[in-house]
């Protein structure tokens, strides 16, 4: 994969992160660096060892599949994108509950469902024969990165952000998946 579709790719599996950290920002009473680094380091490595596991299951059936794995891989980043659209669009409980997402098992688990698109991305790349040390490193440093500013623009920028967010990660994935296609037909 080259450089500017592994960091698009990236930038698109962080908007979850950005729309967690965004809404998580404006859930909790205060917000310390400390809480940040801790929850950007652990969506960050979320992201990386689920695109390596991804990558893992990819690369074991590659050779019953490579004849149409850009269908595959075309097929999960169009469903993984539209999913993250369409779940921008749903409705999101306006109560005013003071949650620490930063922490705990609450922490664990929106790290989880979060990085569920790096998977799928990492399967994407088994397929098309990719690298994965590579790819996981930029997209565990991008989840980071994107999480950090997230958490630091959450009060800022407003609840309305999370929903745009999400579609612009869904977007940029469904785009990566028709130009992967696109590539592979011509």
């Amino acid at each position: 994969m080259d450089p500017a579709t592994l960091l698009l790719t990236a930038l698109g599996l962080s908007m979850d992160c950005f729309a967690v950290a965004v809404g998580g920002s404006l859930l909790m009473p205060s917000l310390a660096r400390p809480q940040v680094l801790r929850a950007a380091c652990c969506f960050g490595i979320f992201q990386a060892g689920m695109a390596g596991l991804g990558w893992l299951g990819g690369r074991t059936i590659v050779g019953v599949i490579e004849d149409f794995d850009h269908w595959i891989a075309f097929a999960l980043l169009f469903l993984v994108g539209s999913r993250m659209i369409y779940e921008s669009y749903q409705s999101h409980d306006g109560s005013s509950r003071r949650v620490d997402v930063t922490s705990g098992a609450t922490l664990i688990v929106l790290s989880v469902a979060t990085s569920i698109d790096a998977l799928a991305v990492g399967v994407s790349l088994g397929f098309l024969g990719s690298g994965i040390f590579r790819a996981s490193l930029v997209i565990g440093m991008v989840a980071f990165l994107v999480t950090g500013i997230g958490f630091s623009l959450g009060r800022r920028v407003g609840a309305a952000t999370g929903r745009w967010a999400g579609i612009a990660g869904g977007l940029v994935l469904v785009g990566i998946g028709v130009r992967i296609l696109i590539t592979h037909l011509t």
